[in-house]
C-alpha cells in the first residue's frame, strides 16, 4: 500500500488504475462490496486499485466540529484498505482550490494525471464545484476519454442501506453487535500511548491514555474493552470523553483504559481497543470520592462482561 500525497508525487506507475472516489470512512461492509469489484477489475486488466480520498474530508473544512464523527482515524482506514486488497490511496488536500475545483479540471486530472481505466462510483455521486458534475457526466466523460464508467449499487442490511451514518447511529446506542455485523469487524480505536496527567493512578485506577488529537470520537461513556498490543489481548475498562469531573475546560475527548492486573509500561506502544460493551455515559460527579466509587463500579460491572463474554 502507498499513500499519494498531490499531483506531483503520481508516478508512471500509478498510471491505468482502476480507481473509486470517496471518503470511505470505516470501510465498512459496502465499501467492502465495492472494493471488491474494484480489486477484480484490477486483476482483470492487469491494473492497480486506487481510491481517491480528501484530506480533511470535505464537510471538516467546512466546519471541523459540525462534522460527523470518524468511525476511523486516515492511518486505520488506510490498513483496512489495504486489507482490501487497495494498491494506491491518492489523497487529495481538500483546501480552497480543490473547493472551487471545475467539474471540467477534476475530470481532467483523472484522465491526464492519473490516466485511469475504470472509475466505480455511486449514481448519486457529485464533485467539481458547486457539485457540478454527476454520474451523468462522468458518463460522458468515460465515452470521450475511453474510461469505462461503472455504477455501484446500495449494500443493504436487513433492509436498510448499510452507511457510515447508521454504523454512528449504532455506536451511539452503544449496539456494538450491530455495529460490528455493519463494519464486518468489531469497532475499535488504534494510536499510542502517551502519558496524561497521571490522575488515575492517584485515584488507584493507573490508565493508558490515547490521545484522539482533533478526532471527534462517535461514541462517549464508559466501556467494557480489550487493548490488543506486542499480539496479546488484555481486558479492561475504557471512558471516552472530556472527564467532566476534572476536567471542566476540557474540549477535546480523551480515550483512557484501565487494564485489570495489569502493571507493566506500554507507554509509546501503537494499541488498539475493541470496544465490547458499553456500562454507562460519562457524568459529571459531586467530587473525586464519587467518582472514584463510579469507577470501582464500572471495573466491576466489565469483569462481570468479560467472565460472562
Amino acid at each position: 500500500m502507498e499513500v499519494i500525497r498531490g499531483l506531483l508525487n503520481v508516478r508512471e506507475k500509478h498510471r491505468g488504475a482502476i480507481v473509486t472516489i470517496g471518503n470511505f470512512d470505516g470501510v465498512h461492509k459496502g465499501h467492502q462490496s465495492i472494493l471488491k469489484e474494484v480489486r477484480t477489475r484490477a486483476d482483470k486488466l492487469n491494473m492497480p486499485a486506487m481510491l481517491i480520498c480528501f484530506e480533511p474530508q470535505p464537510k471538516e473544512f467546512f466546519d471541523l466540529y459540525d462534522a460527523p464523527a470518524r468511525l476511523t482515524r486516515f492511518r486505520e482506514k488506510v490498513d483496512l484498505l489495504s486489507d482490501q486488497g487497495i494498491d494506491y490511496v491518492y489523497c487529495v488536500k481538500f483546501d480552497e482550490k480543490a473547493r472551487t475545483m471545475s467539474a471540467v479540471e477534476f475530470v481532467r486530472i483523472l484522465v491526464e494525471e492519473i490516466g485511469i481505466s475504470a472509475l466505480f462510483v455511486g449514481d448519486d455521486f457529485h464533485f467539481g464545484f458547486d457539485r457540478s458534475g454527476d454520474f451523468k457526466y462522468l458518463q460522458d466523460a468515460g465515452k470521450s476519454h475511453h474510461f469505462d464508467v461503472i455504477n455501484m449499487y446500495t449494500i443493504s442490511h436487513d433492509n436498510e442501506r448499510v452507511s457510515s451514518t447508521r454504523i454512528r447511529e449504532s455506536l451511539a446506542q452503544g449496539d456494538f453487535e450491530l455495529a460490528e455485523s455493519l463494519l464486518g469487524y468489531a469497532y475499535s480505536i488504534s494510536g499510542k500511548v502517551i502519558y496524561g496527567r497521571q490522575i488515575g493512578r492517584t485515584l488507584g485506577v493507573p490508565t493508558a491514555n490515547i490521545q484522539l488529537n482533533r478526532y471527534v470520537a462517535p461514541i462517549t461513556g464508559v466501556f467494557a474493552v480489550e487493548m490488543l498490543f506486542d499480539g496479546q489481548a488484555f481486558p479492561g475498562v475504557a471512558n471516552v470523553g472530556v472527564r467532566p469531573t476534572i476536567d471542566d475546560h476540557t474540549l477535546k475527548p480523551i480515550l483512557e483504559v484501565h487494564l485489570f492486573d495489569f502493571s507493566d509500561d506500554i507507554y509509546g506502544k501503537t494499541a488498539k481497543v475493541v470496544f465490547r460493551r458499553k456500562i454507562r455515559d460519562e457524568k459529571k460527579f459531586s467530587g473525586i470520592e464519587a467518582l472514584k466509587a463510579a469507577i470501582m463500579n464500572d471495573i466491576e460491572d466489565a469483569k462481570v462482561f468479560f467472565r460472562g463474554a
